[in-house]
C-alpha cells in the first residue's frame, strides 16, 4: 500500500457530534468499537446486526438483521432511515471456513456476509441518503483496500473450486470494486473503502472455532503486535468526518488515518465485470440490485 502524496496528511479531525450514523456490522468486532467511538463523541448510532450488547449505551439504537441473506439485507436497507442519515458505514465481515460453507439462499458464507450484502444495501439505499439533512452524505466501505487483490471471477460461488484464503480475497477486491464504482455511480454521495489493517478481533472465529484454544493463541499472539478494536476506532472515528475527504470521493484510507492509493489493476473494466457477475449471484437468491 502506498499513500497518496497529494492527499493532507495527517487528515485533519473532525467532529461527529450531532450527527445520524448507520453502521452496517456495528453489533460486534470494529464495528462495534467504531459505534462505540461515535456515540461516545455525541452522534446518534443506529446499528445492524445479530446480537446487541450495548443497549445500556446512551446514543445507540438496535435494528435486528441477519446479513448472512440477501433478502435481509433488501429488508434493512428499505426499513433505515436513509433520508436522516450523515454516515453510512460497513463493518460486516467474516473469514470464510476451511470447508464450504452456504447459507439458506445457496451463496457461499464469506462471500454473503463480508461482500454481497454489502452491495445489495448500498444500491438499494444511495439515492435516499442523506437527502433529508444539510450536509453531503458519505459512505465508506471497510475492507482491505490497496493491497492489490483484483479478484478471480468465473466461480465467485466457489461451487466448482474451493480455497477459503481465495474466497475471502475475492470479498477483499469485491468491497474496493463496491467503493469505487459507487464514487462514480452517486455523484452526490462521497464513497470511502477503510483498511484497518490487522486488528485483534473475532473476525478469525470462523477460520479456527469461536472461542476455540487455538484461535484464542492465535488472537493473543496477534495482539501483541497489532492494535485493539477499541485503539483502531479511536483513531479513525475523527478522520470519517474529516473535512480533508470533501472533494476526494473515491479514496482509500489506511489504519492510521492516510489516503492510499486504490489497486491499480482494479480497472473501470475489471470493477464492472466484477460487480455484474455479482448482482447476477444475488439474483439467484431472488433480489434484485438496482443497477442505478
Amino acid at each position: 500500500m502506498k499513500r497518496d502524496p497529494s492527499a493532507p496528511h495527517p487528515l485533519r479531525a473532525g467532529d461527529p457530534a450531532g450527527l445520524n450514523v448507520a453502521v452496517i456490522g456495528g453489533t460486534g468486532g470494529i464495528g462495534r468499537a467504531i459505534s462505540r467511538s461515535l456515540a461516545a463523541r455525541g452522534a446518534n448510532v443506529l446499528v445492524a446486526g445479530r446480537t446487541f450488547r450495548d443497549a445500556d449505551v446512551p446514543g445507540i439504537e438496535f435494528r435486528p438483521a441477519d446479513l448472512s441473506l440477501m433478502r435481509e439485507a433488501e429488508r434493512i436497507a428499505h426499513e433505515l432511515p436513509a433520508e436522516t442519515l450523515d454516515l453510512l458505514i460497513f463493518t460486516t465481515g467474516i473469514l470464510a471456513a476451511p470447508k464450504r460453507r452456504v447459507t439458506a439462499e445457496g451463496i457461499e458464507e464469506d462471500t454473503a456476509v463480508s461482500y454481497l450484502s454489502r452491495l445489495v444495501i448500498l444500491r438499494a439505499i444511495a439515492d435516499r441518503l442523506g437527502t433529508g439533512r444539510d450536509q453531503r452524505p458519505r459512505a465508506f466501505v471497510m475492507g482491505f483496500p490497496g493491497n492489490g487483490q483484483v479478484g478471480t471471477l468465473g466461480d465467485l460461488n466457489a461451487e466448482r473450486t474451493y480455497r477459503n484464503m481465495a474466497v475471502h480475497m475475492n470479498t477483499v477486491a469485491g468491497n474496493e470494486s463496491l467503493a469505487l464504482d459507487a464514487a462514480k455511480r452517486y455523484p452526490r454521495l462521497d464513497v470511502f473503502g477503510l483498511n484497518p489493517g490487522f486488528v485483534k478481533s473475532e473476525i478469525r472465529g470462523n477460520l479456527f472455532g469461536p472461542g476455540t484454544l487455538r484461535h484464542r493463541l492465535f488472537e493473543g499472539a496477534l495482539g501483541l503486535v497489532t492494535t485493539s478494536t477499541d485503539r483502531y476506532a479511536q483513531r479513525i472515528t475523527p478522520i470519517l468526518t474529516s473535512p480533508d475527504l470533501a472533494t476526494r470521493s473515491g479514496a482509500m484510507i489506511d489504519r492510521k488515518g492516510a489516503v492510499i492509493h486504490p489497486t491499480p489493476g482494479l480497472t473501470d473494466a475489471r470493477v464492472a465485470e466484477f460487480l455484474n457477475e455479482s448482482t447476477a449471484l444475488i439474483a439467484r437468491a431472488g433480489v434484485t440490485v438496482p443497477p442505478k
